[in-house]
């Protein structure tokens, strides 16, 4: 009766190289710093019935030591803790090692969201802020698609001819 052992043996040395290999890939991967996301621009597009579109501007910069290849990007922005716009694009392109790319996503503003911004805005007192966040990703495939996010406070405009507060 011929014995299985070498066989066995065998399958597990080739199983320990493959988890070795696969934890050496994983490693090499690395921590990368996140993407500076900058919104550098606002163009409006033709919309349909009752909703807005813009073009949204980003710059965004890479400071890891590879270049980022996407192929897709979506994007989300929230006013006042409410969604606002929101936009897909299937474009491509790469923002290179320490460098930086501009890239224009078409975003859509319903008039739902529209009402419920004016809504909660309201009762806002010229120079009041607006907390904004900005989400998205770019994305890259199994293990190279990024998210980035941004926020901060908008501040709300003063009536013309106002004084302006210290």
């Amino acid at each position: 009766m011929p014995s299985h052992r070498p066989l066995f043996s065998h399958l597990l040395r080739i199983l320990a190289c493959g988890l070795l290999l696969g934890l050496s890939a994983c490693s090499t991967l690395g921590q990368r710093d996140p993407l500076h996301i900058d919104l550098v621009g606002l163009e409006p597009l033709p919309g349909e019935g009752l909703e807005m579109r813009f073009a949204v501007k980003l710059r965004i910069q890479n400071p890891n030591e590879g270049a980022i290849d996407y192929h897709g990007v979506a994007l989300q922005l929230d006013i006042n803790q409410q969604p606002l716009a929101s936009g897909v694009s299937n474009q491509s392109g790469q923002v290179p090692r320490f460098g930086e790319a501009v890239i224009s996503v078409p975003v859509s503003i319903s008039a739902y969201s529209v009402m419920r911004q004016a809504w909660g805005v309201s009762g806002y007192k010229p120079g009041q802020e607006l907390p904004y966040a900005l989400r998205g990703k770019l994305a890259g495939g199994l293990f190279g698609t990024r998210r980035f996010s941004d926020s901060g406070n908008l501040n709300w405009p003063q009536p013309v001819g106002a004084p302006v507060r210290p």
